[in-house]
């Protein structure tokens, strides 16, 4: 154990990454950063585990995939790891672009998600992020999710509404009128109206209001198209 020159103890972490020259690259990047002191390496679980038996650490940055191991890898392997030490710390580093498999990562109480995407100084935002017991999400990752959870909500009013009646929705939330609107489709504006009231009332919208902020958080329509047609009052 190396004491610093301040007297406060270092933060003994494992490394683990089942390619070498990635743990090779971690471990020169890490060995850099101020109070870290690298005690272990591994290259797929039955390393890790190995490893965090043998040496106390409070620290763990895992690769998310590293085959061959007793204990698998991907999320049970985290699972696994997180029920054997609660009290180490996690940071997964990963290339994984599926939005469930991220959230199942993250769901485990892991201290930090990033993406290799990433900018590799982010990596010591996200540790020292983890060490204060907050969890990190790095920007790529971030944005992964919340494409998947827009998607999600997309497909929904796709299953509540009729294709006329989003076609109607989307178009009002854009701030065209009940009567431009059909003059675009070719219905009547009565047929227009009645769509419009019947998809409002399938998704509990009680205003122009609910509508327009409805239409964003589901990705109908952006911001800024909500905006405008917001000041335009609803035309009818």
């Amino acid at each position: 154990m190396n004491i610093r020159k301040d007297g406060t103890l270092p933060i003994r972490t494992i490394i683990a990454d089942d390619h070498p020259l990635v743990l090779l690259a971690m471990e020169n990047l890490m060995s850099g950063f101020p109070n870290i002191e690298i005690v272990g390496k591994a290259t797929d679980s039955s390393e890790l585990f190995a490893e965090a038996q043998r040496v106390k650490c409070e620290l763990v940055v895992m690769d998310l995939y590293m085959p061959g191991g007793l204990h698998g890898d991907g999320v049970e392997m985290v699972r696994q790891f997180k029920e054997r030490h609660p009290d180490v710390v996690v940071v997964v580093l990963t290339m994984e672009t599926s939005a469930d498999a991220l959230q199942k990562v993250i769901a485990l109480g892991v201290g930090a998600v990033v993406s290799k995407r990433d900018r590799i100084d982010l990596i010591h935002v996200a540790i020292i992020t983890a060490l204060a017991r907050e969890c990190y999400v790095g920007p790529a990752i971030r944005a992964l999710l919340a494409d998947a959870t827009l998607s999600r909500r997309i497909d929904y009013v796709r299953q509540v509404l009729s294709r006329r009646e989003l076609e109607v929705l989307t178009h009002y939330a854009t701030g065209r009128g009940v009567t431009e609107i059909a003059m675009r489709l070719g219905r009547s504006v009565k047929t227009i109206s009645a769509q419009k009231c019947t998809a409002m009332r399938k998704l509990s919208l009680q205003s122009d209001a609910d509508l327009f902020r409805f239409a964003v958080e589901h990705g109908l329509v952006t911001d800024e198209q909500s905006t405008a047609a917001g000041r335009t009052g609803g035309r009818g």
